[in-house]
């Protein structure tokens, strides 16, 4: 080629990419904007392994600055934090150091603790599973094969008892104080996130097959997810959705070919989404936890990475922005700050 024609394909090359600004760059802009939306509104705690082997809560802001642990104790792995609705205290379950934490079965593992907001000064409540705040935050419910048990914290007290429904696990108490919702066994099939009525006790199917580790929006109208749908090739991955309590017109939030998304959990305003990315089946408990990830509901459908199959059943989905989170497990947000004196 002479060296004329080689010119003109170099200058038109460089043309085209002048013409089309790097995704890359587009992105880490886009990332960095939500990174400081988000950096002082309130604070992230999650369980996080050391290098030791147990796992201690961590605190950080939820641009994942400013990580200290609120617990340290090589005895024990303090597992699946969640403050009370008002942020002064905080529920964790205390689990012997070297004990592998079930994804399925933690809600039966170890003991459940209520402690201040930073984990300071625990009291051991004892064997209670599954155990979840009131709105309140003066009862607590708690999960087992006899069924639902609401238990007054200033006495100790079992004041109702209602039949589980099905109910296995990770059961939650709505916002304000008329639902429960959790994953069951109903109607012949598995892993149903399902919706109850705290006063009756009637329930309904939110979502069907395949769905586990529900939690509730901040307006108690909607259940966030996990679900792996039917319409996949091979085995498929789990993606986090969100519902109406009654089960209608359900949707993707996040999604990734080739990772397993769990954990989630909306901010207290309810516009933004944590959770966490394993690229094996369940949250990552069983192993050093899964990366975290941070984004508004918004931008929602998002999907991560390559993806081209997921990309073909969602069409319209977005590529972000997302924040990175590190390692870890069950995540939960408050916009108490939690630091202040008192």
């Amino acid at each position: 080629m002479p060296r004329s024609s080689r010119m003109l394909v170099l200058a038109l090359a460089l043309w085209g990419l002048s013409q089309a600004p790097p995704a890359t760059a587009a992105d880490a802009k886009a990332v960095e904007s939500l990174r400081k939306e988000v950096a002082g509104r309130g604070f992230l705690v999650a369980s996080i392994k050391q290098k030791r082997g147990d796992w201690d809560l961590v605190l950080m802001r939820p641009d994942r600055s400013g990580q200290r642990k609120l617990t340290d104790t090589p005895d024990w792995s303090e597992a699946a934090p969640r403050w009370s609705p008002e942020g002064r205290r905080m529920l964790y379950r205390r689990i012997k150091a070297g004990t592998v934490i079930s994804h399925d079965r933690w809600g039966f593992q170890g003991e459940l603790v209520i402690a201040d907001a930073l984990a300071r000064n625990g009291r051991v409540l004892g064997k209670h599973t599954w155990g979840c705040w009131s709105p309140d935050g003066k009862q607590i419910s708690t999960l087992s094969l006899k069924g639902i048990e609401v238990i007054d914290l200033a006495t100790s007290k079992v004041t109702r008892r209602l039949s589980r429904a099905g109910y296995f696990q990770q059961l939650f108490w709505s916002p304000d104080g008329k639902w429960f919702c959790g994953t069951a066994n109903v109607g012949g099939e598995l892993w149903t996130i399902v919706r109850m009525d705290v006063v009756t006790g009637k329930w309904n199917v939110v979502s069907r097959f395949r769905n586990c580790t529900p939690d509730w929006a901040p307006d108690s109208k909607q259940v966030i997810f996990s679900n792996r749908p039917s319409n996949q090739q091979g085995y498929g991955w789990t993606q986090l959705w969100i519902a109406p309590g009654e089960g209608s017109k359900r949707r993707m939030i996040y999604g990734e070919d080739n990772r397993h998304i769990y954990g989630g959990a909306l901010s207290p305003d309810g516009r933004y989404v944590v959770f966490t990315r394993c690229p094996k089946d369940g949250g990552g408990s069983e192993r050093a936890g899964a990366p975290g990830g941070l984004m508004r509901l918004a931008d929602a459908p998002i999907i991560g990475g390559n993806s081209p199959s997921l990309r073909k059943l969602h069409p319209r989905a977005h590529e972000g922005p997302v924040l990175k989170l590190p390692d870890l497990w069950e995540p939960h947000w408050t916009y108490t700050d939690v630091t202040a004196k008192r």
